[in-house]
């Protein structure tokens, strides 16, 4: 026999309980390791689905959504950088951005909505939460948290440089994060700094 409604919804509660604690955690983390500097930016892809559970696509979250985004906001503008997230493969991967980062990266906006089949619960909620929202097709982020196999390494500046911690998941969700560095180049003359 399955559950109520009732205790559906405690379950869930419960679930979303745990993923913040979690996403707590990764973010104090994250932004140790990460090492952004102020204007730079953050690339967030997260498939709410794997979040909870289900394929990819199947089940937009707006819940999983309130509970990420807000915190991870509030990181981004405590440090001065620019947080891109990253939409889902119906709108090519197109990413909700400030206004003022097109400007300040010389991106070029492009014209799309993103919808909970088109672009996923995490871009809606950057959409209605950003300042000045635009969005754009690419963009050479400096930094990146992938939460459920979104794939946002066309979105990262070379050379991307793993951020490993011991937490592998947010909710059921694979999770990966970078950061990005300079390309050494040179012969075997050249001096890198530590």
């Amino acid at each position: 026999m399955g559950k109520s409604s009732k205790e559906a919804q405690l379950d869930l509660l419960e679930k979303l309980k745990k993923i913040a604690e979690t996403w707590q955690q990764v973010l104090d983390e994250f932004f140790l390791q990460a090492n952004l500097h102020s204007g730079q930016i953050l690339v967030l892809g997260c498939s709410t689905s794997e979040v909870l559970g289900q394929h990819i696509g199947k089940g937009s979250s707006t819940e999983v959504a309130d509970i990420l985004l807000p915190p991870l906001l509030q990181k981004v503008r405590e440090q001065g950088i620019f947080l891109a997230v990253q939409g889902c493969e119906h709108i090519n991967r197109a990413l909700v951005v400030e206004e003022e980062c097109v400007e300040r990266y010389g991106l070029e906006p492009v014209t799309v909505l993103p919808g909970l089949k088109a672009g996923g619960a995490m871009s809606v909620k950057a959409w209605k939460s950003f300042k000045a929202p635009l969005m754009v097709e690419s963009i050479k982020g400096h930094a990146g948290i992938d939460i459920g196999d979104t794939f946002i390494g066309m979105h990262l500046r070379p050379v991307v440089v793993p951020i490993r911690l011991e937490i592998k998941e947010i909710g059921e969700a694979h999770l990966t994060m970078a950061r990005t560095r300079p390309r050494l180049i040179g012969g075997p003359r050249a001096v890198y700094p530590e």
